[in-house]
C-alpha cells in the first residue's frame, strides 16, 4: 500500500511539474485545483461509481478522474455526474463507439474533408482552438453522426494533455456557402445528439463557440435549439455574421488564419487528419494505424511495469443496439 501511495504522488507530481507555472496558477485559481488535495479529491469521486451499477465504468484511473475534475472545477457532485454521463452516453450510443478510431472510414473520411480543423497556435488565452467549414459537409460522403464521431475522437486526442484540460477549447464554425437543403439535413434528433456528447457528456472547458458568416436558417435553427443548451453555453455561443472584428475582439487576429481575417496562412485542411492518420496517408491507401480512445489500463501478464492499453467493451451486449434512424427524422427547416 505505501508503494502505491509513493506510485500515485510520483504521478501527481509529475502532472504538474510538465505544467507551466502560469498553467498550474490558472488551475488553482480558476479551477480550485489544490496539489495537495488531489488524491482525496479523486478518491472521493471514486468512491461515487458504487451507486450507479447500472453503468459499466471502463476507465478509473487518478489522470482519467482528473480530466472530469478539472471540467467541473473540482465540485465532487458534478464531477460525478458528468463522469457518469460520458458512459452512459456511450451506452445508449454504441453504434457510435463500435469502431471508435481514426481508421474507421466514416471517421477518416470526416478527417479528411476537415472535420474538424485544428489550429496549430492557441487563443490568447491558451484555449486550442477547432473550426468547422460547414459547407464542406457533402452529405453523400460524411454523415451527419460520423463527422460528431471525428469530432469526439478528435477531443479524446487532445483532451489527452493536461493543459488543454485547464485551458479548453475555442470552437468557430462557419457557415458559408452552407445552404438550405444541406442545413434540412439537420434534424432535432441528431442536434440533439450532439448536444448530450460534447455539452453533457465530455469533459471539455469550451470558452467560446464562435459562428461567422451564418444565414438566416442557422439563426432559426438555434433558436429552436435553445431549449437544450445549459444557460452556460448559450451565453458562449457567439453569434458574428460576417462582422469579423466582433470575432477579433474575443480571438485575436495573431492566433487566426486568413479565412477568419486573421493573419496565419489560410488553413490547411488535412493537418489534423494528417496528425492522427500519418503524413503519408491518402483516402486511397488502406491504414492500419489506430488510436483508441476509450480504453483500459491493464497490467501486463508475467512482470515489468509497462501498462498495456485495450480497447474497451461497452458493458451493453451488441445484440441490443438498435438503429435509431436518427438521419432520417423530421427536419429543422421544410423545404416546402
Amino acid at each position: 500500500m505505501f508503494g502505491l501511495i509513493l506510485d500515485q504522488d510520483s504521478m501527481m507530481n509529475h502532472v504538474h511539474t510538465s505544467l507551466g507555472s502560469d498553467t498550474t496558477e490558472k488551475a488553482r485559481l480558476e479551477l480550485n485545483e489544490n496539489p495537495d488535495t488531489l488524491h482525496q479529491d479523486i478518491q472521493q469521486v471514486r468512491d461515487m461509481i458504487v451507486t450507479r451499477p447500472d453503468i459499466g465504468f471502463l476507465r478509473t484511473d487518478d489522470e482519467f478522474i482528473l480530466r472530469f475534475l478539472r471540467a467541473r472545477k473540482f465540485d465532487h457532485v458534478e464531477t460525478f455526474r458528468l463522469l457518469a454521463q460520458y458512459f452512459q452516453f456511450r451506452q445508449q450510443n454504441l453504434d457510435m463507439f463500435q469502431s471508435f478510431k481514426v481508421d474507421d472510414l466514416g471517421i477518416k473520411r470526416a478527417l479528411m474533408d476537415g472535420f474538424p480543423g485544428v489550429l496549430d497556435i492557441p487563443d490568447q488565452h491558451g484555449r486550442k482552438i477547432l473550426i468547422l467549414f460547414a459547407s464542406n459537409w457533402d452529405q453523400s460522403r460524411n454523415s451527419f453522426v460520423d463527422i460528431l464521431r471525428a469530432i469526439l475522437l478528435s477531443l479524446e486526442v487532445l483532451i489527452e494533455k493536461p493543459e488543454l484540460q485547464i485551458n479548453g477549447f475555442t470552437l468557430i464554425i462557419d457557415w458559408s456557402n452552407f445552404s438550405f437543403k444541406q442545413a434540412s439535413k439537420l434534424t432535432p434528433n441528431i442536434l440533439k445528439l450532439a448536444i448530450e456528447g460534447l455539452q453533457d457528456s465530455f469533459p471539455a472547458r469550451f470558452g467560446g463557440i464562435h459562428f461567422v458568416n451564418q444565414p438566416w436558417y442557422i439563426h432559426a435553427m438555434f433558436t429552436i435549439i435553445k431549449p437544450f443548451l445549459k444557460d452556460k453555453t448559450r451565453k458562449r455561443i457567439f453569434l458574428h455574421g460576417n462582422n469579423l472584428n466582433s470575432l477579433h475582439q474575443l480571438i485575436q487576429p495573431e492566433c487566426l488564419p486568413s479565412e477568419f481575417g486573421g493573419t496565419l496562412p489560410p488553413y490547411d485542411m488535412g493537418i489534423w487528419a494528417r496528425t492522427l492518420l500519418g503524413p503519408d496517408y491518402t483516402d486511397e491507401t488502406e491504414y492500419t494505424l489506430t488510436y483508441d480512445a476509450l480504453h483500459v489500463r491493464e497490467s501486463c501478464g508475467g512482470g515489468g511495469d509497462k501498462d498495456k492499453m485495450k480497447r474497451s467493451q461497452s458493458t451493453v451486449e451488441a445484440g441490443t443496439l438498435r438503429q435509431t434512424g436518427r438521419e432520417t427524422s423530421t427536419p429543422l427547416l421544410a423545404l416546402d
